[in-house]
């Protein structure tokens, strides 16, 4: 079935992914910063802005950004450094779904996607590393390494395919069923398979489960870009 593709605009906010089952709904199409958020933290500031990034040799961890105008522009992570920016997640709330998303990061750069807003998939330089640790690219935070390192150098846009399973409750808000990650794939490589999450993984934006959630990309731990972010309403058997 071909995909038809929304733009998220304010009035659909409210309303669950479900509605546009086998629909990709576009969160990020490169125009504007305006249906997302930051989570503000003690230190750094809000260093999110719209453009094309380039990582150069003089400054291997920061981008060099063109801003310009116009469409097809990244969400860029204006920083070279931990600490200095704030992570960002979507107004939009999604339940049961696939994420789409290209990203890029500089030298050393740490980022993660934050599905729902708290199960983590690391994003991490790791080009050319042989052993995948729980903290590299691929990894669910903190519970399972990369089954494999397709990751390209820095300073190259890649691309994650997360399908995602949501955690059930029943009516009195009990949870009844664990979130899932069903499938992830790192530059068209598996990387994880049938990972169940008994809980979110670590500095989400509520550190709480729920039946939906937002999209969070870090942005406090360095340099990093994403772009074409889409997410399509999914329907997975329990």
């Amino acid at each position: 079935m071909k995909l038809k593709t929304l733009l998220i605009v304010p009035a659909l906010l409210s309303l669950s992914l479900s509605a546009f089952a086998n629909e990709a709904v576009v969160v990020f199409d490169g125009t504007s910063l305006d249906q997302w958020e930051v989570k503000k933290k003690d230190k750094g500031e809000n260093k999110w802005v719209l453009g094309e990034p380039t990582v150069k040799d003089d400054n291997p961890k920061g981008f060099f950004i063109e801003k310009g105008n116009g469409k097809d522009k990244a969400m860029v992570n204006d920083v070279n450094d931990h600490n200095q920016s704030w992570d960002i997640f979507s107004k939009a709330k999604f339940g049961s779904s696939r994420i789409e998303v290209e990203f890029m990061v500089a030298k050393g750069a740490n980022s993660g996607v934050y599905v729902m807003g708290e199960y983590e998939v690391q994003i991490l330089d790791s080009y050319g590393k042989e052993t995948m640790g729980n903290g590299d690219m691929g990894a669910i935070y903190g519970a399972k390494p990369a089954s494999a390192n397709p990751c390209k150098k820095h300073g190259e846009w890649q691309k994650y395919v997360i399908d995602f399973q949501a955690p059930k409750f029943d009516t009195d808000g009990k949870k009844i069923a664990n979130a899932k990650f069903i499938k992830v794939e790192l530059n068209g490589v598996v990387v994880q398979e049938n990972i169940e999450m008994p809980g979110p993984t670590p500095s989400g934006v509520t550190g709480k489960e729920a039946a939906t959630g937002p999209v969070m990309f870090q942005g406090d731990h360095g340099a990093v870009a994403f772009r074409n972010v889409r997410v399509t309403a999914m329907a997975f058997e329990k």
